[in-house]
């Protein structure tokens, strides 16, 4: 078994998984960072908008994956971004369809199982900066979209390593657990872009699924799972769910989550899964929220990350 001791200290004000989580992204500072930007085209005549930020040349290149309705310029993204790049990686951020602030040419989007996206991502990375080591890190949907890469590549990629952070290992019960109590909040936020995104797709390709509901779990039921060729949101969450195939990864992987994560819940964590696999670490802290961890001192977070990447 493989374990980083929780060194984690929750900053006081941050009370519980929710303070954690809404407090870091009210009020966590985002600092600036200065991307570059790149439009790559993708296999279906789409495009991806990849922003990055070069390091030193022998230093490893670190591609950060956002969460759902995230960007590159979400803190979470900005403050690793910032911290990899001060220790003299190169560090890439690539949005996720139609979240970058233009809006995509094709009907797809995204999802928690994308692996097409993140082929055409890590292939560019590979031959953008060559002979260079190259590692990943996930923070929620991009975690699972990342182990899903990892499940469908085996060994098969250029990837050294990766880091897995607020992973919802489970779908179904994670979009049912959206409309419980306070995370109603959080599904209402989701969705309110999601919808938009949709009804302006929509003026473009009218035959777009039409969306009636008012929950993810409608909505990856009724559009998601229609646009991608799932037969409906159950057969997506059990095609997709990391948590059901972690004891296969092969790649060594650093699995960060926080027991009291209000939105994936530590209880559906595969904990038997993650501690047999001599190729993952598990780092579960007491507390720390969703892609939260408002630590005192400040950037324990991305400290853990960064240091991971270093000694793999």
């Amino acid at each position: 078994m493989n374990r980083l001791t929780d060194s984690f200290s929750s900053a006081p004000w941050c009370f519980n998984g929710h303070a954690h989580t809404v407090l870091c992204s009210l009020l966590f500072h985002s600092p600036h960072v200065q991307y570059k930007r790149v439009q790559i085209d993708t296999p279906d005549n789409d495009f991806l908008d990849i922003d990055y930020t070069e390091g030193e040349n022998q230093k490893p290149v670190v591609i950060i994956f956002h969460g759902l309705e995230g960007h590159s310029n979400r803190y979470y993204v900005t403050q690793l971004a910032n911290h990899l790049h001060q220790r003299g990686f190169t560090v890439v951020a690539p949005n996720f369809r139609s979240c970058s602030g233009t809006l995509n040419r094709t009907k797809k989007f995204y999802h928690s199982g994308e692996i097409e996206d993140l082929q055409t991502i890590i292939s560019w990375v590979n031959r953008e900066f060559p002979n260079r080591t190259i590692h990943a890190a996930g923070f929620s949907l991009g975690a699972s979209a990342l182990l899903n890469y990892l499940k469908e590549h085996k060994t098969h990629h250029p990837l050294r390593s990766i880091v897995a952070i607020s992973t919802p290992f489970d779908l179904k019960r994670g979009s049912i657990n959206l409309e419980k109590g306070f995370n109603k909040i959080y599904s209402i936020r989701f969705l309110r872009t999601l919808a938009q995104k949709l009804r302006e797709k929509k003026k473009i390709y009218p035959d777009l699924p039409d969306f009636n509901g008012s929950t993810i779990y409608e909505f990856d039921d009724q559009v998601t799972a229609e646009i991608y060729g799932f037969d409906g949101a159950e057969d997506y969450y059990h095609r997709c769910s990391s948590g059901l195939f972690m004891d296969k990864i092969q790649t060594s992987t650093l699995v960060i989550h926080s027991k009291e994560d209000p939105m994936c819940p530590f209880q559906w964590a595969p904990v038997d899964a993650i501690r047999k696999n001599p190729n993952l670490v598990e780092c579960f802290t007491d507390q720390g929220g969703h892609v939260g961890f408002w630590s005192l001192p400040p950037g324990w977070l991305n400290k853990t990350v960064g240091d991971f990447i270093s000694e793999s």
